[in-house]
């Protein structure tokens, strides 16, 4: 019998089967179901199942991220009836306003995923948390209203294709711009259904804020769930929780639908532009595009680490006339240390503003959307017509480095340059 991929472990272990293969369905049993706002749209579903409790209220993590603060009078009401929902079910791990994140973020930082286990996420984002070594998938909202009524969850098992990166990134490029040149590569749906799995030796030299963003941006490959191998790194970053580590890989004589290997050696930033992540460009191809708009935020690149690339380069500058740099950390406790840091200070004195943390500008509902026909540069995932605000608004992907670069001169910049 052939060996198993990460994926195929956990979906066996998760539906008590020795050995699973791809295409089968099995019936998993889920070990952690995390939701934003979209708990009350899975209201309406999950009553007319006619189950009155959640099935296990300490599996369910549940914060407010997309709309924070709320903008309208009918977000802060649904606001209050997913408050309302999660006291009477008694779901502990409610994280209000106030103690919010970006639910990706939220459970990465809290160690609430580990590896081995079955991770449901009501975002289509969810991947991200698979660097932890966990099979991590999103769902919308009727498969949302099953898990928290069954705790299972029925799943096609994925063919798994390994990327495998290999060489030392040039000066100021990072694990965004490597996710970048693998969806130029593979294509905005090249990864259908599929288990993304990162191995080779610049992935095991990444540090978890690295990988995050490599397994976050597998959506935009088309996948089901990206994955990094659990490693020391894995186990240092969870050893806060006290819980037991074991370590996932896939087996020596695993099979892989399709090996796609990357020499990123030597290689610099790269672009996405609009309107799609796949339509890639190294940056010095597209320096000099005047921008209106840099956004540092998102679930993406939003991390303590990210912030602190951004203060590196605006200490003693200054945001370009007529720019606006918004930086929005992806949960309370980064806006926290960013503070400690004395990180936000700097923003503000180069002109940067400094939000909340809240899904809202990425996603173009609140705190930063864009006009018609404005530039952005921006560190999220998407940037199809309309994704940040006003459909005929230009979104352009790229690294922390290349977003700051960029706000400080007003034009796209190749980062090594200032």
């Amino acid at each position: 019998m052939p060996g198993l991929t990460i994926s195929e472990k956990i979906l066996a272990r998760a539906s008590g089967k020795e050995h699973v293969s791809p295409g089968d369905i099995v019936d998993g049993s889920v070990d952690l179901l995390y939701m934003h706002e979209m708990l009350a749209m899975a209201l309406m579903p999950f009553n007319d199942i006619g189950t009155m409790k959640v099935w296990d209220p300490d599996k369910i993590v549940v914060t407010l991220d997309h709309w924070v603060p709320p903008p309208t009078p009918e977000i802060a009401k649904m606001h209050q009836t997913i408050r309302e929902f999660c006291k009477k079910q008694g779901i502990k791990r409610f994280h209000d306003v106030g103690d919010h994140g970006i639910v990706h973020q939220l459970i990465a930082e809290r160690g609430y995923a580990h590896p081995w286990d079955l991770v449901i996420g009501s975002d289509s984002h969810t991947n991200m948390v698979g660097a932890v070594g966990a099979f991590a998938a999103g769902i919308g909202a009727t498969d949302t209203a099953a898990v928290m009524a069954t705790g299972r969850l029925w799943l096609r098992v994925p063919e798994t294709m390994r990327v495998d990166v290999h060489g030392k990134l040039g000066e100021r490029t990072g694990a965004k711009d490597v996710i970048l040149k693998v969806i130029g590569t593979t294509g905005d749906d090249g990864a259908r259904y599929a288990a993304v799995e990162f191995t080779g030796p610049s992935v095991k030299g990444f540090p978890m804020d690295e990988r995050f963003v490599l397994c976050n941006m597998t959506t935009e490959m088309g996948a089901k769930v990206g994955m990094v191998a659990a490693d020391s790194r894995t186990k240092e970053y969870l050893a806060h929780t006290g819980r037991p580590f074991r370590e996932i890989a896939s087996d020596e004589d695993a099979s892989f639908a399709k090996t796609w290997t990357f020499d990123v050696d030597g290689m610099g930033p790269q672009v996405a532009c609009p309107s799609n992540p796949a339509n890639l460009k190294p940056v010095e191809d597209v320096a000099g595009t005047k921008i209106d708009v840099a956004f540092l935020g998102s679930c993406t690149n939003a991390r303590i680490e990210d912030l602190r690339i951004a203060a590196k380069l605006l200490k003693g500058e200054k945001v370009a006339p007529g720019v606006r740099f918004q930086i929005t950390p992806a949960s309370q406790r980064i806006y926290r240390q960013a503070l400690k840091e004395g990180l936000v200070e700097v923003f503000m004195d180069a002109g940067a503003t400094f939000t909340s943390s809240t899904c809202g500008p990425c996603f173009g509902g609140h705190m930063g959307t864009l006009a018609g026909d404005e530039v952005c540069i921006s560190s999220t995932n998407r940037n199809y017509p309309g994704r940040m605000g006003s459909p005929t608004a230009q979104v352009y992907l790229a690294s922390p480095w290349t977003v700051t670069a960029s706000a400080i001169h007003g034009e796209i910049t190749d980062p090594r340059k200032v």
